[in-house]
């Protein structure tokens, strides 16, 4: 059976548990000749990707597998959520070669499985649809047959932006809720529970062919009842494929960690998300969005 979450509030700012972190949850390090060509290529084409910009504990690993997730739209977001090191501020301006520079990357890594993400820009009319939408065309133009999955923002609700991304025909469409809703305000400011489900289903009436997919961080004070009824709200938007992970803080500036999720934990997840009617879930301590997406689709 899952073990309860204490249901205490998450405070803005504090300690982790105590000790060192578990063994379950350290990663490889960054190292390696598949990581160095990586970071080479991407730095010189100017690009930027959310494996650095988030401290993704996985770059390692992804890198030398020759993966990585491009971020467009700029490394500065327009947000200030609580978990997130991507940094914040005044927003870039839209380089609209972006998407070309992307495209090269994914022929030069021979990839066959790409995933294109951004910041949150609510400074553009469209949220930055229309990049994402130029990218995954970019994408195919030089790459045929080469399968793009977005992790898109929400938006700010606004569905013709989601028309925009959904008529480019995406393999996958990826939105993460993050979170529970009782956690919204410390977690992911600007940001609301019931608008990320409706831009979910929204895309699944648009394209009901294209797999919908949403991650949540759990150890943030969340309680499993918590995340059985996001889960349950997820699927009730009709999200296809669910990614559930352990919350790691970034900096003594983020949210502090409330509790290490243990792995039986999220192997009991992962066996009540397929009751549920997932295609799959990926559930683990160092399962992240775009970790191993592939599979998701391909496996």
């Amino acid at each position: 059976m899952l073990v309860s979450i204490d249901k205490a509030p998450v405070p803005a700012f504090g300690e982790s548990p105590k000790g060192q972190r578990p063994e379950w949850l350290r990663a490889p390090a960054p190292v390696g000749s598949g990581y160095r060509e990586l970071k080479e290529l991407i730095t010189g084409l100017s690009l930027h990707t959310v494996c650095e910009s988030a401290a993704c504990p996985n770059v390692g690993d992804c890198w030398n597998r020759r993966t990585a997730t491009f971020m467009i739209l700029g490394n500065v977001c327009t947000r200030r959520c609580g978990f997130c090191a991507v940094q914040k501020g005044a927003p870039l301006e839209v380089d609209m070669d972006e998407p070309r520079r992307v495209a090269e990357a994914v022929a030069a890594m021979g990839l066959r499985y790409a995933v294109v993400t951004s910041v949150n820009r609510d400074d553009r009319r469209d949220g930055g649809a229309l990049l994402f939408a130029m990218t995954i065309r970019a994408i195919r133009d030089h790459i045929p047959g080469c399968q793009v999955e977005v992790l898109v923002p929400d938006f700010q609700g606004k569905r013709e932006s989601m028309e925009l991304v959904m008529n480019a025909r995406p393999d996958v469409l990826n939105h993460n809720t993050e979170t529970v809703p009782r956690l919204y305000r410390q977690v992911r400011l600007g940001a609301q529970f019931d608008r990320s489900l409706d831009m979910l289903a929204y895309a699944k009436h648009l394209r009901p062919d294209v797999p919908a997919k949403s991650g949540v961080m759990l150890g943030l004070g969340e309680t499993t009842d918590e995340v059985l009824e996001v889960m349950r709200a997820l699927r009730g938007a009709r999200v296809d494929i669910l990614t559930l992970g352990q919350y790691l803080r970034p900096t003594p500036k983020h949210l502090p960690v409330i509790r290490y999720v243990p792995p039986a934990e999220f192997a009991e997840l992962r066996r009540l998300g397929y009751e549920m009617g997932f295609s799959h879930v990926e559930a683990g301590p160092l399962v992240r969005s775009s970790y191993h997406a592939d599979e998701a689709v391909n496996g």
